[in-house]
């Protein structure tokens, strides 16, 4: 029995496996593809190429669900194509022990997604797109196209650049009193976060009063403000890019400021919630092996596969933002299709009992 199991897991593994790389090997020929648009300064293909393998990880971990339904289908639909699975069934391998066969390897796979997720993908992510930045000459003031706004007080900042470790690129603060009027307008080349506070370097300051505008250099000076880089790198990250413990974090400091955190739930409860959406999606995989897919093709498993990830993932798509637009649980939304997975993947399973 044990070496029917393993036999049977390493199928499911070299399926799984064959299918990530296939499609993260595309996803990075694609991006490529599109870096090679924004190449300038020194941003050239190497750089381009690098930043390409540094977003390797997101996405291993975004696909990792797809490949798991279609890597089953191949792993199992080799086994039926050869009469294997017959066989196995005929040792007296009941059904249910199939299943707990081809579930131990995701149990593997998952728990390699979720670390990826969580301590590899967010930080690699932002290197990347802060190292990009500053090679393609986004250290002058208001430069780079995309960057990070933040307010606070009577300040308004822009940071072209936000690397992981606590130090910012091109930093741009615009200073108001109460009336609204400018008093004062700073850039600053690069500051780094050091005993709780910032230590700004090479910064030009220019000083609005009533008659004359007044303007002073500095090579380096102190920057006291509550802007620490833990909340610096939740801002500077899309929602669904940050790891779940500061999604949780951030989520309950909006709550607290009355700010609509719904957004943030909802990736929280997506990256929660995906080792139960890739289970869903291999007993889907599981069931057409055993009822409608046992005869036919490989090309047809595939494309079954592939139909079936991405009616899913549309699902997941579409019902997240109407719960944010209508107000019921964001953890519901992510819910529904993994539960429906399920129970239709339990009744044909059942069915071919």
């Amino acid at each position: 029995m044990r070496k029917i199991k393993r036999y049977i897991a390493r199928q499911v593994m070299g399926g799984v496996i064959g299918v990530l790389l296939v499609i993260v090997s595309l996803d990075a020929i694609a991006d490529l593809v599109d870096q090679l648009s924004q190449l300038k300064g020194d941003y050239n293909f190497l750089e381009a190429l690098f930043y390409v393998l540094l977003y390797i990880p997101s996405s291993v971990y975004d696909f990792l669900p797809l490949a798991a339904l279609v890597g089953c289908l191949i792993g199992l639909g080799m086994l039926a194509n050869t009469s294997e699975l017959v066989v196995i069934r005929a040792a007296g391998v009941s059904i249910s022990q199939v299943v707990w066969a081809v579930m131990r390897p995701v149990f593997i796979f998952i728990f390699m997604g979720a670390l990826l997720g969580e301590y590899v993908a967010p930080y690699t992510d932002q290197f990347a797109d802060s190292r990009r930045d500053l090679l393609q000459g986004h250290e002058k003031a208001l430069q780079s196209e995309r960057g990070l706004w933040f307010k606070e007080g009577n300040d308004y900042m822009h940071f072209n650049a936000v690397l992981p470790n606590g130090r910012l690129y091109g930093v741009t603060r615009y200073r108001f009193d109460d009336a609204g009027s400018l008093k004062q307008a700073s850039f600053i080349r690069s500051a780094i976060y050091q005993g709780g506070r910032w230590s700004e370097q090479e910064g030009v300051i220019t000083f609005f009063e009533k008659e004359n505008v007044r303007r002073e250099e500095f090579i380096t000076r102190d920057w006291y403000t509550e802007l620490s880089p833990d909340l610096l790198n939740v801002l500077v990250l899309e929602a669904e890019e940050l790891p779940m413990q500061r999604l949780y974090a951030y989520a309950n400091y909006q709550d607290k400021q009355n700010i609509d955190s719904s957004e943030y739930r909802l990736a929280f409860w997506q990256k929660a919630l995906q080792p139960l959406a890739t289970l869903s999606l291999v007993m889907i995989a599981i069931s057409f092996i055993f009822g409608p897919l046992r005869q036919t093709t490989m090309g047809f498993r595939v494309f079954i596969g592939v139909i079936v990830g991405l009616v899913f993932q549309t699902s997941q798509q579409l019902l997240g933002p109407i719960s944010i637009i209508f107000g019921f649980s964001p953890m519901f939304a992510v819910l529904t299709p993994i539960l429906a997975c399920f129970a239709f993947g339990w009744i044909l399973i059942n069915r071919a009992r």
